[in-house]
């Protein structure tokens, strides 16, 4: 198994986002993270199985459109001053020993038109979430706050090694083309041996099961 450091290839990220994100009107950003902790408040864009263990090697993280507001403390997150402050805390509370950064952004993201109004009768104008669908006609979201992170995590050694197994499986001869092209077929089984060790410095004990199962299963 490669060593989890930058040095040793992990060259590869999955990218999250939550958009937007389920913030609660009049609720503040510790309100709505502490309600996340057994899970994030972001769903995975690549296509990647997801895992119910929260682990990940490192990450970069955007939130954009929500301000802190002064509270009367009731958890550990409520006790910080900015906005990025809270949100790094956060992330080192559900990524324990993952490298995090954070950059947290006042404005929100514009969805004025031609963006599509495809967003929930609970939103407010201003994208946050309302208990209750609203008394009077619904009007058209003008903004929203987002949250995208692009992560280098475990998930990635499944889109990798399915990637492996896939090309593995090809009967090259059906694709005599392909290499008079110019791609040797050393050079392509090479590469093909480059990804499956690319695959392997996201594994965890996790993939590792999974592995061997895929493995009894050819």
């Amino acid at each position: 198994m490669c060593s989890r450091s930058w040095l040793s290839g992990l060259q590869v990220v999955a990218a999250w986002a939550s958009v937007p994100f389920p913030a609660l009107h009049g609720y503040s950003l510790p309100d709505t993270l502490c309600a996340y902790q057994q899970d994030v408040p972001w769903k995975l864009l690549s296509s990647c199985r997801e895992r119910k263990v929260s682990c990940c090697f490192a990450q970069s993280v955007v939130l954009r459109g929500l301000c802190q507001e002064r509270k009367q403390p009731t958890s550990p997150l409520h006790m910080y001053e900015s906005t990025e402050q809270i949100l790094q805390r956060y992330l080192h509370t559900v990524f324990p020993g993952a490298f995090s950064t954070s950059h947290v952004l006042e404005q929100p993201c514009s969805t004025l038109p031609p963006y599509p109004q495809f967003f929930s009768p609970l939103l407010t104008r201003q994208g946050f979430l309302l208990d209750k669908p609203p008394s009077y006609s619904s009007t058209a979201v003008e903004s929203i706050p987002v949250l995208a992170a692009l992560q280098s995590s475990p998930v990635l050694h499944t889109l990798l090694y399915s990637l492996y197994k896939d090309l593995q499986q090809l009967n090259m001869r059906r694709w005599a083309s392909f290499f008079a092209a110019g791609v040797e077929e050393d050079d392509f089984q090479e590469a093909l041996e480059e990804l499956r060790t690319l695959s392997q410095c996201y594994e965890t004990g996790f993939e590792a099961e999974d592995s061997e199962d895929e493995a009894d299963s050819d």
